[in-house]
């Protein structure tokens, strides 16, 4: 009788993955082929464009931290 559970505990867990396999599969495409898309438009605008941003961020990190720490105060 036991063994007769556990068969059937296994064939439906089975059929769960069959069911929600080719959804799990299609999500994962999704965001995987998103992302390059993100990342190929990133390429696209130049790697300048991503020097000054970083050089912007960093500034503005760097002024924060002075402002915070009492920068600029004689």
């Amino acid at each position: 009788m036991n063994s007769l559970l556990s068969s059937h505990k296994l064939k439906q867990t089975i059929m769960n993955i069959q069911r929600y396999f080719p959804l799990a599969l299609v999500a994962l495409l999704m965001t995987t082929l998103a992302s390059c898309s993100a990342i190929e438009g990133i390429f696209k605008a130049g790697v300048w464009s991503g020097v000054i941003l970083v050089v912007v961020v960093l500034a503005i990190i760097i002024w924060v931290i002075s402002k915070i720490f009492g920068g600029g105060k004689s």
